[in-house]
């Protein structure tokens, strides 16, 4: 079995998007981009950080039951840029993955109804006459109140959001909710009962924002500044 690519591979297979899959019931479970020899060692479970992942669980799991991982190579000999399309498409394509987060830029060209797509180009672009955090909630808004989903637990500069006016929530590049904060606390599991404790990450304390600004926001899409395909990081500030 092979367990890693040789140079002369690895080169010509540039960046790559693959699919690592369940051998016991040929179930894929997560999708992920890389190059060299990525594939393997995440079949392998070596990656650092994943220890306490669902991925891991499962690799874990399979490995438990006497099985290796079993992976595909999607596609290859692609650019950064579109290997995180092709993955992106690809999470899209297989619900229920174990990956953290959506495929990196598919928040603006994901699934979506023809409905949602007219939606989306029609509507009017947002003017921020505030100071603006902007913050993604593309797949935590299904799991639970969008407050919620908006309010807990973000990597973010604690100067900026002290200062700002509202934080909006996103979804697929459209403002879905407005929300003011009282304070920003630390995502500790005593500042929010209920919540795992996460380190470096902060969350806020708010309501809904007067009717008369979500009147002005949501429903809108975000100017294509803040548009950036193939973005990361799900805060954005409207001011510098």
């Amino acid at each position: 079995m092979v367990s890693k690519f040789k140079p002369e591979i690895i080169e010509k297979l540039q960046y790559y998007v693959y699919r690592l899959i369940d051998p016991r019931n040929g179930e894929t479970f997560y999708v992920g981009k890389g190059k060299g020899n990525r594939v393997f060692s995440h079949a392998a479970g070596e990656i650092e950080g994943d220890n306490l992942s669902e991925k891991m669980k499962r690799i874990r799991a399979i490995q438990v039951a006497g099985f290796d991982v079993a992976h595909v190579i999607h596609r290859h000999g692609m650019d950064e840029t579109t290997a995180l399309e092709v993955e992106a498409a690809l999470i899209d394509a297989y619900p229920g993955l174990s990956n953290i987060a959506d495929g990196h830029g598919n928040s603006e060209f994901g699934v979506m109804h023809a409905e949602e797509i007219i939606k989306r180009y029609l509507a009017e672009t947002a003017e921020f006459r505030h100071r603006v955090i902007l913050i993604s909630v593309n797949r935590s808004a299904l799991e639970g109140s969008l407050y919620e989903a908006t309010r807990f637990a973000w990597r973010l500069n604690m100067n900026k959001a002290e200062q700002a006016e509202l934080i909006l929530a996103t979804v697929q590049g459209m403002i879905v909710g407005a929300f003011t904060a009282e304070k920003w606390l630390p995502a500790t599991i005593d500042n929010f009962p209920g919540r795992e404790t996460i380190e470096g990450r902060y969350g806020f304390v708010g309501r809904e924002a007067p009717l008369e600004i979500q009147q002005e926001y949501v429903g809108k899409k975000i100017p294509d500044e803040y548009r950036k395909r193939g973005a990361a990081n799900p805060i954005k500030y409207s001011w510098n």
